[in-house]
């Protein structure tokens, strides 16, 4: 659990690297970069607190008029995009994207915050605003939970080869984790039960965490950690949202980490889709 904990701490170290990056950025990407720093932290948001979020990929295929009116699925299709859930929010008067982002987390914080959304486009005319937040529908051409947990074990060591920053902290270049296959249960146990019962977050339904959920399966830790990611679906688009997130890279860069244990599962009927866990773990003694 520390190791969770960690990660949202330095997670907060990232907000003020994005921002001083972003001066010369257009404010349609300003407004971007903010929303994914926002996401990047667990928020408090309608009472409850969010989980550490990858960040939204940009997509000019969401990029519509910043005003007028405007029928969603009509412009999905006719931008190619093959939605499965859309929204937009439509902000009139904020001057900048600063003012924008501030309307947005007074407004549609639950909006922004919402892991079913993988995708976003954003327009401004004057100050009027659209912000378009998507997923595309899945295709059929996952491999099966354990050919693409051992497909997400190879690019997260191909990760681990090369030295990186991690919001405000520097991982050195570090050792392949091996397969574990206890952990590999309890990962596909809280991957399906996050698309069975539409939720997204590292405690289950049962209340159980991931150590919970490690010693279940009979893996006995010294350390334990966890990444989720839901939507993403292919193995590379999962591993660049979690590099691009100071805690969920952290995680996977810890050199403290020696094994790993990761799937997917897939409900059509939740929110989501897709959802993956990739548990990170150091057994007793090694």
């Amino acid at each position: 659990m520390h190791v969770l904990s960690s990660a949202m701490r330095l997670a907060g170290l990232s907000l003020g690297l994005v921002l001083a990056t972003t001066a010369m950025a257009s404010e349609e990407t300003q407004l971007t970069d903010s929303i994914n720093a926002f996401r990047s932290l667990a928020q408090r948001c309608a009472g409850q607190v969010s989980p550490e979020l990858p960040p939204l990929n940009s997509d000019p295929r969401l990029v519509l008029p910043a005003s007028g009116p405007v029928d969603l699925q009509q412009a999905m299709v006719r931008a190619s995009y093959p939605m499965f859930n859309v929204q937009a929010i439509t902000l009139t008067g904020p001057r900048d994207a600063q003012a924008a982002m501030m309307a947005v987390q007074e407004s549609f914080c639950q909006v922004v915050l919402d892991p079913k959304f993988i995708d976003i486009g954003v327009s401004r005319q004057g100050s009027d605003w659209r912000i378009v937040l998507a997923r595309p529908l899945l295709p059929a051409r996952q491999g099966d939970a354990a050919a693409e947990g051992q497909k997400l074990l190879v690019e997260l060591n191909a990760a681990r080869t090369q030295p990186r920053q991690c919001g405000g902290q520097a991982f050195a270049a570090t050792t392949p984790l091996a397969w574990n296959a206890l952990l590999a249960s309890a990962a596909e146990t809280h991957s399906r039960a996050m698309a069975n019962g539409n939720y997204f977050d590292h405690k289950d339904r049962d209340g159980h965490m991931p150590g919970d959920r490690a010693e279940l399966a009979g893996y006995n830790f010294q350390q334990i950690g966890e990444n989720i990611a839901a939507g993403q679906d292919t193995v590379h688009k999962v591993v660049n949202g979690w590099l691009a997130s100071p805690g969920h890279c952290a995680n996977l860069m810890n050199p403290q980490f020696r094994e790993l244990g990761a799937a997917y599962a897939v409900d059509p009927k939740s929110d989501a889709g897709i959802y993956w866990t990739a548990m990170f773990g150091t057994q007793l003694g090694q």
